[in-house]
Parts: C-alpha cells; sequence; structure tokens
C-alpha cells in the first residue's frame, strides 16, 4: 500500500513538475521565431525540439549532473539578450538571417568555452564569490522581475493593452485557492497545489471563456540544422555569446547554493564540475538547432518551496514526459491550449516563495546605517533598471546592451563586487 502511494506520489509531483517545465518554455520559442522571421513550420519544429531537449537536459542533470532537482531551461538572460540583439540587426548592417547564423557558431563557442572552464573547477571560485548577501540579492531580484511579468499576464495585460476584468477575476481566484491550500490544506495535498492549481483553472476557464480556434501543429523537421540562417563567423557575435555565455553561468552557482538552502545538503566540486559541463554541452546543442542556451532554472526554487518535494525522481519523471509531449504533435498541440493567465497566477504564488528564501539567507546578519549598503544597494539599482524601457538602452553599444539592460545582472553583479572587495565587518566598527 505504501509502495503504491509512493508510486502514485512520484506519478503527480512528475506531472506537476511537466507543467512547470511547460509554462516556462512554450513562450520562448514563438518569440525567437517571430525575431528570426521563421515560417510556422520552423517554430513549430523549434517548440517540439525546445520540449524534447528540454525533458532530456533536465533528466541528465538529476541523473549526472549536479544530481538535485533543478529544472534546466532555456536561459532567461540569453533569451533576453538574443531578442535585443536580434532587434539591432538592422542598425548593425545584418539581414536577419546573418545574425542567426553567427550568433549560431558564436553560441558554440561560448558553450565549448563553458565546458572547458567548468572542467577546470570554474565552479569552485564562483561559488565563493557568491555569499549569503549575494543570494539574498539573486532572489530578491529574481522575484521582483517574475512577479511584474506574471501579474501582466493575470491581468490579461499579455495580450492586451487594458485590464481584461473576467481574467483578473479567474487569476485572484486561483491565487486564493493555491495558497489556501498551501496555509491549510493536509500535507498531502499541499504537496501538489500549483498541480491542482492549474488544472483547476483550466477547467474553469474552457467553461466559461469563449473558445480560441487553434491551428493544428504542422509536420515538422525536428532536426532541423542552423534554422536561424547559414553559420557565419563574426568576432563580434562571438565575444557577445562568449559574454552572455559567462554571465549566465552565475545561474548554476545561485540555483544550485538556492537548493543547499533549503535542502540542507553540500555540493562537491565535482557536482559543479559536471552541471558546468552539460550546461555547455546543452548551449552546442542549443546553437546548432536554433534554441536558446541553456541553465539551471533559480526559479525552481520557489516551485519546490511550494511542493517541499525534494527528490529528484519526479524531475526525472516530469522530464520524461515533456520528451513524450515534444515527440507527439498532438499533445504539443494540446498543451498550447493552457490559458497563459491560469499558467502565470499559478506561478505567481510559487514565485512568491523566492522572497522567504531571500530574507532567511540574511538570517543573522545585522544591518546598521554603514552596512545596509551591501544589500540596498545592488537590489534598489537592479529594480530601478527593471523599470527603465529597454528601448531607451538602444544608444548603449550593443555587445555589452544585454547586460547593462538586465538589472536582475547587474544588481547581481554589484552584489559580487560589494561583497569581495569591502570588509563589512570593519566598517561597522568603526
Amino acid at each position: 500500500m505504501n509502495e503504491k502511494s509512493s508510486s502514485a506520489t512520484m506519478f503527480f509531483a512528475g506531472l506537476q513538475w511537466l507543467f512547470f517545465m511547460f509554462a516556462n518554455t512554450v513562450v520562448i520559442p514563438i518569440t525567437i521565431g517571430e525575431a528570426f522571421q521563421l515560417s510556422s513550420v520552423e517554430v513549430a519544429s523549434a517548440l517540439q525540439r525546445s520540449f524534447i531537449f528540454t525533458g532530456v537536459a533536465c533528466i541528465l542533470q538529476a541523473v549526472i549532473g549536479h544530481k538535485y532537482p533543478l529544472m534546466e531551461g532555456q536561459s532567461g538572460l540569453w533569451w533576453g539578450a538574443i531578442l535585443s540583439i536580434s532587434a539591432s540587426a538592422s542598425s548593425a548592417g545584418l539581414t536577419v538571417s546573418e545574425l542567426g547564423g553567427g550568433l549560431s557558431v558564436g553560441i558554440i563557442v561560448s558553450g565549448a568555452l563553458i565546458i572547458i572552464l567548468g572542467a577546470l573547477g570554474m565552479g569552485k571560485v564562483l561559488k565563493r564569490l557568491f555569499t549569503p548577501v549575494v543570494m539574498s540579492t539573486v532572489l530578491f531580484l529574481l522575484a521582483a522581475q517574475l512577479i511584474g511579468i506574471f501579474t501582466k499576464g493575470m491581468l490579461g495585460l499579455s495580450t492586451g493593452d487594458r485590464i481584461h476584468l473576467p481574467t483578473a477575476a479567474l487569476s485572484i481566484f486561483l491565487i486564493l485557492l493555491v495558497v489556501l491550500i498551501n496555509v491549510k490544506g493536509p500535507s498531502a495535498i499541499r504537496n501538489f497545489s500549483i498541480l491542482i492549481g492549474i488544472i483547476t483553472g483550466w477547467i474553469i476557464y474552457a467553461v466559461f471563456f469563449p473558445a480560441q480556434p487553434t491551428e493544428a501543429i504542422p509536420s515538422t523537421k525536428l532536426f532541423n540544422f542552423f534554422p536561424w540562417g547559414e553559420p557565419t563567423f563574426s568576432i563580434g557575435l562571438i565575444l557577445f555569446a562568449v559574454l552572455t555565455g559567462l554571465v549566465n553561468t552565475t545561474n548554476t552557482v545561485a540555483s544550485i547554493k538556492g537548493f543547499e538552502s533549503i535542502a540542507n545538503t553540500t555540493t562537491s566540486d565535482h557536482q559543479y564540475r559536471r552541471s558546468f559541463v552539460l550546461t555547455g554541452v546543452n548551449s552546442m546543442v542549443s546553437g546548432s538547432f536554433g534554441m536558446v542556451p541553456y541553465a539551471p532554472y533559480i526559479s525552481s526554487i520557489g516551485f519546490l518551496q511550494s511542493t517541499l518535494i525534494f527528490q529528484t525522481l519526479p524531475l526525472v519523471i516530469g522530464g520524461a514526459m515533456f520528451m513524450i509531449l515534444g515527440l507527439v504533435p498532438a499533445l504539443s498541440s494540446f498543451f498550447t491550449t493552457l490559458p497563459v493567465s491560469v499558467g502565470n497566477a499559478v506561478l505567481f504564488v510559487a514565485y512568491l516563495q523566492l522572497f522567504s528564501g531571500a530574507l532567511s539567507n540574511l538570517n543573522g546578519i545585522i544591518f546598521t546605517p554603514k552596512t545596509i549598503y551591501r544589500i540596498a544597494a545592488p537590489v534598489l539599482l537592479g529594480i530601478a533598471i527593471m523599470n527603465i524601457p529597454i528601448e531607451m538602452f538602444e544608444s548603449i553599444p550593443m555587445l555589452v546592451r544585454p547586460l547593462l539592460s538586465s538589472g536582475l545582472l547587474m544588481g547581481i553583479l554589484l552584489a559580487v563586487f560589494l561583497e569581495n572587495t569591502i570588509n563589512w565587518s570593519k566598517i561597522d566598527k568603526r
């Protein structure tokens, strides 16, 4: 009986991971397809490849990489950087396909470099830089960034320029439902609050909202090499990709250290090495097949804190389901009918847990008027940059624009600099 109960728990926990992976993946290949002016067939191919390879990447990390239940997905940093640079193609005197081909080569080179640096022990160096205050900064800023995105989706602003009241009402109901389950529900149900919220919201949406006609996913070419454009060698794009890839490694360290804090575990240097090597391999595959490069998702921490299921088996099960989803076009087409507002409302609650992680990292640290800068400066700078419209950064050189326009990254880098160059304990004693 216990065995059956445990098997059922692992299955439904895996199904919960499937929805989490889907909600975090589906928009990326669609927006990238628009940026590179790809056909509907190529976008559908990219969508299926993303599902399949995200499942593979999660399983590999869980089994032979860092061995933690952390989603390995298409990096938000890379996604924003690619969209930013693709919008600048004409001003750089490049066609979209020339930019795409050069960027693909740059991503492959960046992936190879991450493999080499990871194997040489880059993680050992990086993890020393991520002090508790840096981790708090990461989680504060990530929570602020994601909550802002999800709030727009919950209010119907992702598909229009005005708040859609019925969508907002359903979103508020789902938030209250998931919070109620998390706070008052028995543990057996509480662990599946995200799954319950998504399924409930999907059913309500299907019953009370007019059905939108959806196009079937056309026949696709799953393994289409260099769909963004023919490979070209551009020093500028390679430098851009290498810089972005190096900064993207912060996702690995932040995710692993975040899991350490909630699971009371310690990560070995070998785990860091294997994780970086796999992320580098994933990036090389991404460059070859027209996908956004991969990284562990820091937002997995909020998901785990909501579900309180820390085993890796559910992630493996969810990854296998996601692969099947990508291999069967009918399933992929069905899942694309999941309302964005429903996914955003449920993940809104999950990502509130990131705030808890940010606060817990500061336990035992006392701030004074002299030392408050170590947390206030990076957090508030990051939030300030997040609130500047992206088009305002067009005067900044293309090579560093994705970095300087990212409030999350600038806040993290400032926090790392302040924590590793200033002895705050001495300042407080003066």
